[in-house]
């Protein structure tokens, strides 16, 4: 049986290890550094701000001890750099691979770059790790992998056709991964990600996620557009939920729990009408005139799938995965954010 993520937390404080965090600056990257840290963890973080960002870093300076700070090396860089990868995983016990161009309508408007990053620059990583002699290797996958296949729920290893460029490199990720552990014995493990939202997601830009778009525009009275009938539906998992699945994955001690993927969420499933409901719930307190809001509908998103659910009963049996944060919980962490740093 895998262990608690209490007993990994505790274990961890008591022997310490070296971690090499890719997209540090960005919202899932900056809250892996600060848990890590607040654990006695040394981390090596590596970034470009393309998507990422310095007051995420500066934020969880200001959320952990002086002590704890002196724990973080920071290095600005691309992981389409080899040399620069190389540099990074000197040293290091484990990646946490988030460095990657998100977005599937990024990935519609510019597959060059996002092939670019999260195929070449995902193998850049994998070389130097494997070279760095890293001992376990995570990374960042995506529930998009499972394209059009109709089931629910989402089971791992039933996936179908990739509806956009953005899928289609994560899926080669993992057939990358797969490649390594059978050629090189490198030990990987991919956390697909379903629709992973909470404090330090940016509401801002073309490609922002829906929950923190959604909080800006209902905070800042803007109108809030939904693609199609509203009835799409997504598994939304709570960023804390994620972290907690990175450091299991990368501490896991069942040789049978490596080189998988998993299915990372809180296996239930919303609408984006419920979804705009609860946070609108949540940000009326603090804003009276969001009582008045209604949201305007437009056509649907190209590439998109209809609805997601997620089968997470793989990485409960293996890693041990025990999410603790249902959409109501989590909503109401990340409205707390939203309302301090956006009102």
């Amino acid at each position: 049986m895998p262990g608690t993520y209490k007993t990994v937390q505790t274990t961890l404080k008591s022997s310490p290890r070296t971690w090499l965090i890719t997209g540090v600056a960005g919202f899932i990257g900056s809250n892996l550094l600060e848990t890590l840290l607040t654990l006695d963890q040394k981390v090596i973080g590596l970034d470009n701000f393309s998507t990422g960002f310095q007051h995420n870093l500066d934020e969880v300076q200001s959320r952990v001890s002086d002590e704890h700070w002196q724990l973080f090396t920071f290095i600005k860089g691309d992981i389409c750099n080899l040399e620069t990868c190389r540099q990074s995983c000197s040293g290091v016990d484990y990646v946490l691979h988030q460095a990657a161009l998100g977005s599937v309508p990024r990935s519609i408007e510019d597959p060059l770059i996002t092939n670019e990053n999260n195929i070449s620059g995902f193998l850049n990583m994998l070389v130097a790790a494997r070279d760095e002699n890293v001992q376990r290797f995570v990374y960042a996958a995506s529930s998009s992998t499972y394209g059009d296949h109709p089931g629910l729920p989402k089971v791992e290893d039933e996936t179908g056709n990739p509806l956009s460029p953005y899928a289609v490199t994560k899926l080669v990720n993992e057939l990358y991964a797969e490649v390594f552990a059978r050629a090189y014995n490198f030990k990987t493990i991919g956390l697909r990600y379903f629709n992973i939202f909470g404090q330090r997601q940016d509401p801002n830009g073309a490609y922002a996620a829906v929950i923190p778009m959604w909080f800006a525009g209902l905070i800042k009275n803007d109108t809030v557009y939904i693609n199609g009938d509203g009835e799409t539906s997504r598994d939304f998992c709570f960023i804390d939920n994620a972290v907690q699945a990175n450091l299991l994955a990368a501490t896991v001690n069942d040789e049978a729990a490596v080189d998988q993927v998993y299915n990372v969420a809180f296996g239930e499933r919303t609408t984006l009408n419920e979804l705009y409901q609860l946070i609108k719930e949540r940000v009326v307190t603090a804003n009276a005139a969001t009582g008045e809001a209604r949201p305007q509908y437009r056509d649907f998103r190209a590439g998109d799938v209809r609805h997601s659910l997620a089968d997470i009963s793989k990485a409960k049996e293996h890693i041990g995965y025990d999410p603790q944060f249902s959409v109501q919980n989590g909503l109401d962490k990340a409205a707390k954010w939203y309302l301090t740093n956006l009102d």
